[in-house]
C-alpha cells in the first residue's frame, strides 16, 4: 500500500471489535454501525490549510476516535481505509 495523505489529512483503518450483549450473544463487527475507533496508518505533513497553519498532532499507530460520518472511504488491495481531516479526529485513545 502506498497512500500518502496531503495537507491535514490522515489515513485510518477502522478497528472491528466484537461485542457481547448482556444476554451473551456475540455481535461481529459487521453487525454493528460504523466503528468510531480507528488506527492511524499514515499522516499528512500539515502546513498551510485554508490560510491557517496546521500542526499535525497525531502520529502513525495512534488509536483515535473519529466523527461518525467523517471522511472518504477508499479500498486498496482488498483493504478498506478512510481518509479524514485531522479536525474530524475527536480524541486519541490511550
Amino acid at each position: 500500500m502506498n497512500i500518502k495523505p496531503l495537507a491535514d489529512r490522515v489515513l485510518i483503518k477502522a478497528l472491528e471489535v466484537e461485542e457481547t450483549t448482556k444476554s451473551g450473544i456475540v455481535l461481529p463487527g459487521t453487525a454493528k454501525e460504523k466503528p468510531q475507533v480507528a488506527e492511524i496508518i499514515a499522516v499528512g505533513p500539515g502546513g498551510l490549510v485554508d490560510g491557517k497553519e496546521v500542526k499535525m498532532e497525531v502520529k502513525v499507530g495512534d488509536r483515535v476516535l473519529i466523527s461518525k460520518y467523517a471522511g472518504t472511504e477508499v479500498k486498496v488491495d482488498e483493504e478498506e481505509y478512510t481518509i479524514v481531516r485531522q479536525s474530524d479526529i475527536l480524541a486519541v485513545v490511550k
